[in-house]
Order: structure tokens, then sequence, then C-alpha cells
């Protein structure tokens, strides 16, 4: 997420974003509905209704579900739900693609919010406008991005799972080395270049920040809030092309000062891991990052300081990237089954507690008040400060195209990141990618 939100200790929660894959999904593809696990609409002799869920996760994340699974089906008798099968949430678009193609699907399935609207072209993906509007689904509730991180054409095709930001995380002692003030809300992009020029130091092999270089989503979404910032946006008004063929080249400009001045970090790997592990041996001054990392950084014992992500403007931007429960139709029966589960993990409670123990932020306000929250909270140094940033975050489009626009920026980045290209020749060719798949019909 995708960018790569992650349970304390364990792998990516987002991982890369694919580009391909998600074409296989076609209209029709599942027409051996309800051919999933157990018997025929999911209903036992004893009238309990059996629901599949692929939740994606692992270690700390998946005893989270489990736990959750258990307090849900002590309050709901009537519903069993099934943690076998499915993959890691990184190979999910390529699961759901072949399931869907077989006629054989979960009822519900931890899909990245990138990949959504791919994988909503299928029919079998249920439709939920009227079940949030309707039913006891705190939607209302939802933070702005966790609701349009769902919605498609103004059709609700998945309820929110995870709900994050990017900040940035600051080493104190290093600050404080290089004799530096810590940062404060309202800093810009060139305050951060230069902060990270001052931080480095070559000869202790100490870099001023880091940025994930392997062209994933990782490397692509720490560029859309100056891109927003700047007036741009991820695609055109009309559709037909990018929305920052002006605007990139200026973000890029800010990758290629950090280049310039050796004060980045460049990660070869997907995950992000070697830039983290850097940060937390204490030879990185500042790392964007999200709530995920929080843990880790604590557990490394290292003292830090957050602050919202730097603008042009000065104005308050981040980007959040939420994931979602996407429901498929797996007859009257599960589907019911399901939406009654999807709801119920929205609920404060749960949400709550998911946020708390997975690493991730409330849904909703509702949510942030639990008390469960508000004492995990107080406990995390710097937490308030990503719950904070919320509203002001913006979320990529729920556009088909997107893996291709992402696919394209992503190789743009690196090509500065590597020295390769100017920000304007890597904007040029990511344009010329970028246009050309966005004027396939979807």
């Amino acid at each position: 997420m995708t960018a790569g939100p992650r349970a304390p200790g364990g792998p990516s929660r987002r991982g890369v974003l694919r580009a391909g894959g998600a074409a296989a999904i076609v209209a029709g593809g599942g027409t051996l509905a309800g051919c999933g696990t157990g018997p025929a609409d999911g209903v036992g002799p004893d009238g309990r209704v059996t629901i599949q869920l692929w939740h994606g996760q692992t270690d700390t994340a998946a005893k989270v579900i489990k736990g959750l699974v258990a307090r849900f089906q002590a309050a709901h008798p009537d519903i069993r739900v099934d943690m076998g099968g499915g993959v890691l949430a990184d190979a999910m678009l390529q699961k759901i693609t072949a399931a869907l193609a077989a006629g054989s699907y979960p009822d519900i399935a931890y899909v990245f919010g990138s990949d959504l609207a791919s994988v909503a072209r299928s029919p079998e993906v249920v439709d939920l406008t009227d079940h949030v509007r309707e039913g006891p689904t705190p939607w209302r509730n939802f933070w702005a991005p966790a609701r349009q991180a769902v919605t498609i054409n103004g059709r609700v095709r998945a309820m929110p799972a995870l709900l994050d930001c990017l900040a940035v995380v600051c080493n104190k002692k290093l600050f404080a080395e290089a004799g530096l003030d810590l940062p404060e809300p309202g800093w810009t992009w060139d305050e951060f270049t230069d902060t990270a020029r001052r931080l480095t130091d070559a000869g202790k092999g100490r870099f001023g920040t880091g940025w994930p270089g392997t062209g994933d989503e990782d490397t692509v979404w720490r560029m859309w809030p100056m891109v927003w910032d700047l007036g741009g946006d991820v695609i055109a008004d009309d559709g037909h092309g990018i929305g920052f063929a002006k605007e990139g080249v200026r973000a890029l400009e800010v990758v290629r000062d950090l280049v310039r001045d050796k004060s980045v970090y460049v990660d070869p790997k997907p995950g992000s891991e070697q830039m983290y592990q850097v940060f937390l041996s204490g030879r990185m001054g500042m790392v964007p990052t999200g709530p995920w990392q929080l843990p880790d950084i604590t557990q490394a014992k290292v003292d830090y300081h957050v602050v919202p992500l730097p603008s042009f403007s000065r104005r308050p931007v981040t980007i959040s990237g939420p994931d979602t429960w996407t429901v498929f139709d797996n007859g009257t029966a599960r589907k019911r089954a399901a939406r009654t589960f999807v709801t119920w993990l929205n609920q404060p409670g749960p949400d709550s507690r998911w946020a708390v123990e997975a690493g991730s932020l409330p849904l909703s306000r509702r949510s942030q008040d639990r008390p469960a929250w508000r004492e995990h909270a107080a406990d995390m140094p710097g937490l308030p400060v990503f719950t904070d940033a919320v509203t002001s975050a913006r979320v990529r489009p729920v556009h088909a195209a997107y893996p291709r626009v992402s696919q394209s920026l992503g190789q743009a980045v690196v090509s500065v990141l590597l020295g390769r290209k100017s920000p304007a020749d890597a904007v040029r060719t990511c344009a010329e990618e970028a246009n050309a798949a966005l004027l396939i019909p979807r």
C-alpha cells in the first residue's frame, strides 16, 4: 500500500503495487458463483452459515484478526468465519484474479485500496452502497479518506479495513549532534532537503533521510502529497492523461536535490526494510513513514520526534492509503453473513482494537475516542501527529489505470534517484507511458 504499513516485526502489510494481473478480471469472470467452500449457499444442517475470509495478514496482525473472529462468532453463533485459504496481502490480487476466473472465490478478501478498482470490475464484487446507508455501518463517522478509498463512481464497493498516513520521524540524538532544531509543523520541502544535507555525515556513514528505490508503490506514494500541494493531481480532469506534468517536475526536483547532496539512502529492495534498519541503527536523521513503524522505533530505543510532512505551501497535506475488506457474492445467505461480519469489524470497539494491536489508525472519531485507543496514543509518543494528519489526508484515485500510472511514475523516481535522468526528462517519459495507459477503455 502500499506503501509499506506492517505489523511490528513483520513484513510489509501493503507491499508493492502490481501493474499487471488485474486485466484478467473481466466482466462475467466469475460465472460459477457459489462454488466456494462448504454446502450450497454456505448454510449447514444446523442453519449456521459459513463464510470464507482471506485476511492477507501475517504475524501480529493475523493473531489480531483471529482474536476478532473469535469475538464475532461468540456474538453471532449463527455465523462461522473460516480463515483458511488465501495468501498474504502482497499476492492477493493474483489470487483473487485466479479465483474469480475459476468461479471459486472467498466471501471476503483483504484487497489493497490501489487494487480495488480493478477487482471491482468483476460482477461478483458486492455493491455495498445501500448497505452502508441503511445499516449499522458507521459510514458517516469514517474519516474522509476511508470513505473515498472504497467509493468508485459514487458507489461503495468495499468496506475500509485499514487507515494510515505519512509523517516524518526524526532521530533527536542526531539532530542534537548536528546542532539542529527539530522541525515543526508548517516546514517546507526546501527546509527538509537543507536539514537532510546538514544531518548527513559520510565519514560516519550517516544519511539525512531515505527513499525506497525499487519503483514500487512505496516509492511512488510519497510523491503525491507534493503533487497535490502544488495543485496537480494523479489523473487530469478529463481522464485522458496524467495531472502532474508540471507539478511532477517540481516534486522530482526535491528528490534530485537529495541525490545531489548525497543525503538520501536509496533502498534497493522491496519493502523498504533496509531503509528502516538504517534509521533504527542510528544512521539516518529523518524518515517519512507511517504509524506502523513506531513500535519498531520504540523497541530499538530511538529517541524520536514526529512532525507532519513538509509542504511547498506550508499548508498541511499528506497521503492516506486505506486498504479494504472486499465482499464477494456467493449466494444470499453468505453475502448477508459477510456483510454482517465486515460491518461488525468497522464498529468502534473492534476497529479500535485492530488499530491498537495491528499498527494502523482508527477509521473514525468514534473509534479514536475509545478508551483503548486513547490509552495507546498516550503511551506512544508522536502517534497523535498521525491521527491529526488524517484530517488533511488525500487518497489516490480509485481508478483501474492507477497501477500503470504508478508504475510509470515509480520508474521516473528511480531514474532520478540513480542520477540517470533529470526531473523534466523523467516526467516526460512517465507521461508518455501513463497517458497511453489512460487512453485504454476500462
